[in-house]
C-alpha cells in the first residue's frame, strides 16, 4: 500500500507513483500506462491553471499596492530620488507604461517557453522505468542531504564580542548570604542532577514519576529544553562539570531538522535565548552555531500578509498557523513582540540583517497603528492586520511585549530612542487605565476586557515590579523616583499574593473583589509551577534599592519551595496553595531552573555579577550584553542615522 505523500506542486496529498513491486503481476503493464498517463494530466493540467492564470489575473498595476508603510525595512533598494512617491514605493506611470506592457509581454513568452520545455521534459522522465526513477530520485535527496550538512558545516563571519564584565564570581561579604546563595546553587544541583538521570535529552521532567516530559509547545520532539534553559545558570554557578555534559548533548544530539510543530515565542526565548548566552558566557561557538540554525528554521513563519509571524511552525516543513483558541486565528502581542533581543544578537553575530528586519517591520507596523486608549490589545490577525479581541493584559498574552520595549533600548546602550517612546507611551497608558489601588492599600495592575476593567492580577504580571524598576532611570520628565516607587508597590502587592496562602507560595491569579484582596477564588488558579516573577521583580528591586525586605522576601520564598515543592527526584509544582497537604502537578518546568533559581542566586549574590549596565535579561532570565550599536550597520533609529 502506497503512503499519501504532499506533493509541493498542489500542496494536496494524492497517492505518488508507485515505484514498488506491483501488487497484481499480471497487471504491471496497464498499471505502469495509467501512472504516467495519471501523472502526465496532473502536470498538463497544472500547467494549463498557471499559464492560464498568468493572462486573466487583474493587472496588478491598475491596483493599489498593499503598503504598510514600511518601505524602509521592505525594499531598502529602491531610490526614492528617482520618481516614486514614497522612499521604496516602486510605482509605474507615465512614459513607464509602454515599456512596462513590452516586459510583460516578455514574461509571457517565457513562461510559455518554460512551460513547453517543462512539459518536454516530464514526458521524457516517463519513458523511464521504475529502476531509473527511483535512482534519479535517491540521487536528488542525496544531493539535497549533503546540501543542508554543507550549509550546516559553513563557519559564521568573526564578529568582536561585546566587552563582557561580571560572567563569574559575585560571592558576597556576609557570610550568612553567603550560605544562602550556596542552598540556591544545592538546588540547583539537584534539579539538574535528577534530570540528568531521569529525563536526560527530555524537554522536561517529571520528579515523581521519575520520567521525561513534554509539552505541545515544543512539539512532538526531544529538543532538551531543559538542557539548554539551564546552562547559563550552571555558568555563573560555576557547576562547570554540568555544564560540559550538557554542551556535549548539544554538539551530538540537538537537531532542529525534525518534523516538529513548536511555538515560535517559546524555542525563540529558551532555545535562541539560551544558546546565545550561553555562547556569550563561555565562547563555544558550538552555542552560536546551533542558535543561527535554529533561527533560519523560524523564519518560513514570518510569511504571512503582515509579516506578523504565526505562533508556531514546523521546523521541517516551515508551515505555520496559529493557536485555534486566540481570538478568530490572531497572532498574540506577548509571542510576536518578545523576539526583538534575540534577533538583533542575531543579525549581530551573524551579519545578516534579516534577524533584525523582522523585528523591526512587527515594530513599524504597530506604530502605525490606531491603539484604544493607547493600549495594545493582545490579539493581532496576521492576514489582515487588524487587531482581534479588545483585551489588554500586562499579565499573560501581554507582558514580555513591554518588557523588550524597554529592553530594546537598553540593549542599544539607551540609543533605541524609537523603543523608549514606545515603552514610556505604552506604560502611561497602562497606569492610567489598569494600574488600580484596592481598597486595603494595595496597587495592582487589572485586565481591560470589553471596555471595562477585571479586577485581577496574574503571577506573570508580577514581573512588572521589576520592569518599572528597571525603566526608571530615563523616564520622562525625571519621574524615576515615582517609577521605582511603583515597582515597590507592585512587589509589596505580590509579596501578599504569597504571604496569604498556607504555602508562603504564590497562586497563578488573585483578585480585588470586595473584602477579597491578593487571594485565588477559583480552584482553577490556585496552583504554583515553580514561577519566578515574584522573586525576578525583588531581584531588580533589591540590585536598585539594596532594601533588606527584598533579600528577606525572596529567602521566605526559597524555603517554600525547599518545603512543599522538593521531592526526591527533583521538584514539582503544586495544585494549590491554600491547601496545608499540596498535591504536587509532577512537572519540573525548564524555567525553574532557567529563571526561579538564577534569580534567587543572583539575589543572594554581590552586584558585580552581571552588572545590569553591561547585561539585559531576556524574558526567560537569559542575559545578553549590551550592543554598542550606533557603531554598527544595524541600528534603525533615526537619530542615530
Amino acid at each position: 500500500m502506497t503512503t499519501p505523500v504532499l506533493l509541493p506542486l498542489s500542496g494536496r496529498r494524492i497517492p505518488p507513483l508507485n515505484l514498488g513491486p506491483p501488487s497484481f503481476p499480471h497487471h504491471r503493464a496497464t498499471l505502469r500506462l495509467s501512472e504516467k498517463f495519471i501523472l502526465l494530466l496532473i502536470l498538463s493540467a497544472f500547467i494549463t491553471l498557471c499559464f492560464g492564470a498568468f493572462f486573466f489575473l487583474p493587472d496588478s498595476s491598475k491596483h493599489k499596492r498593499f503598503d504598510l508603510g514600511l518601505e524602509d525595512v521592505l525594499i531598502p533598494h529602491v531610490d526614492a530620488s528617482k520618481g516614486a512617491k514614497n522612499p521604496g514605493v516602486f510605482l509605474i506611470h507615465g512614459p513607464d507604461e509602454h515599456r512596462h506592457r513590452e516586459e510583460e509581454e516578455r514574461l509571457r513568452n517565457k513562461i510559455r517557453a518554460d512551460h513547453e520545455k517543462a512539459l518536454e521534459e516530464a514526458k521524457e522522465k516517463l519513458k523511464k522505468s521504475r529502476e531509473e526513477i527511483r535512482a534519479e530520485i535517491q540521487t536528488e535527496k542525496n544531493k539535497v542531504v549533503q546540501e543542508m550538512k554543507t550549509k550546516e558545516k559553513k563557519p559564521l563571519p568573526p564578529v568582536p564580542i561585546p566587552n563582557l564584565v561580571g560572567i563569574d564570581g559575585g560571592d558576597p561579604e556576609d557570610n550568612d548570604i553567603r550560605k544562602k546563595r550556596e542552598k540556591i546553587k544545592e538546588m540547583m544541583k539537584h534539579a539538574w542532577d535528577n534530570y540528568r538521570i531521569y529525563g536526560w535529552g527530555h524537554n522536561e521532567l517529571r520528579p515523581i514519576a521519575r520520567k521525561g516530559h513534554s509539552t505541545n509547545i515544543f512539539g512532538n520532539s526531544q529538543m532538551g529544553a531543559t538542557i539548554v534553559d539551564a546552562l547559563d545558570t550552571l555558568y555563573i554557578m560555576g557547576l562547570h562539570d554540568e555544564f560540559r555534559d550538557g554542551q556535549k548533548w548539544i554538539e551530538n544530539n540537538l537537531d532542529f531538522s525534525v518534523n516538529s510543530e513548536v511555538s515560535v515565542f517559546e524555542v525563540n526565548i529558551r532555545f535562541i535565548g539560551g544558546l546565545l548566552a550561553a555562547y556569550y558566557l563561555s565562547g563555544e561557538e558550538i552555542f552560536k552555531i546551533k542558535a543561527v540554525q535554529l533561527a533560519e528554521k523560524l523564519l518560513p513563519a514570518f510569511n504571512t500578509p503582515t509579516g506578523i509571524p504565526w505562533a508556531m511552525v514546523n521546523l521541517k516543513s516551515g508551515v505555520g498557523r496559529n493557536w485555534g483558541w486566540a481570538s478568530a486565528g490572531s497572532s498574540i502581542l506577548a509571542e510576536f513582540g518578545t523576539l526583538h533581543m534575540e534577533f538583533v544578537h542575531l543579525s549581530y553575530l551573524t551579519g545578516d540583517p534579516v534577524y533584525y528586519r523582522k523585528v523591526m517591520h512587527i515594530r513599524k507596523l504597530l506604530q502605525k497603528m490606531d491603539r484604544p486608549n493607547g493600549l495594545y490589545p493582545n490579539y493581532l490577525n496576521p492576514r489582515t492586520g487588524r487587531w482581534g479581541q479588545y483585551h489588554t493584559s500586562v499579565g499573560g498574552l501581554g507582558d514580555s511585549f513591554y518588557e523588550y520595549l524597554l529592553k530594546a533600548w537598553l540593549m542599544s546602550d539607551k540609543t533605541d530612542h524609537e523603543a523608549r517612546k514606545m515603552y514610556d507611551d505604552a506604560i502611561e497608558a497602562i497606569e492610567k487605565h489598569l494600574i488600580k489601588k484596592s481598597r486595603g492599600g494595595l496597587t495592582f495592575i487589572g485586565e481591560w476586557k470589553n471596555g471595562h476593567l477585571e479586577k485581577k492580577m496574574g503571577h506573570l504580571a508580577c514581573f512588572a515590579g521589576g520592569m518599572f524598576a528597571l525603566g526608571a532611570d530615563g523616564s520622562r520628565m525625571d519621574r524615576a523616583g515615582h517609577y521605582l516607587e511603583l515597582g515597590a508597590e507592585i512587589a509589596r502587592t505580590c509579596h501578599e499574593s504569597y504571604d496569604r496562602t498556607a504555602l508562603k507560595l504564590g497562586p497563578e491569579s488573585f483578585k480585588f473583589d470586595g473584602a477579597v484582596e491578593a487571594v485565588a477564588v477559583r480552584q482553577a488558579e490556585k496552583y504554583y509551577i515553580l514561577r519566578p516573577e515574584v522573586i525576578e521583580t525583588y531581584w531588580y528591586l533589591w540590585r536598585f534599592t539594596h532594601d533588606p525586605r527584598y533579600r528577606q522576601w525572596g529567602w521566605e520564598a526559597a524555603l517554600a519551595i525547599e518545603k512543599y515543592c522538593r521531592v526526591s527526584g527533583g521538584f514539582s509544582g503544586v495544585k494549590d496553595v491554600y491547601s496545608s497537604t499540596p498535591t504536587h502537578d509532577d512537572v519540573q518546568q525548564s524555567f525553574f531552573l532557567a529563571e526561579t533559581l538564577k534569580y534567587l542566586y543572583l539575589l543572594f549574590s554581590s552586584d558585580d555579577l552581571l552588572p545590569l549596565d553591561h547585561w539585559v535579561f531576556n524574558t526567560e532570565a537569559h542575559p545578553l550584553p549590551v550592543l554598542h550599536l550606533a557603531n554598527t550597520t544595524l541600528s534603525g533609529n533615526p537619530a542615530v542615522r
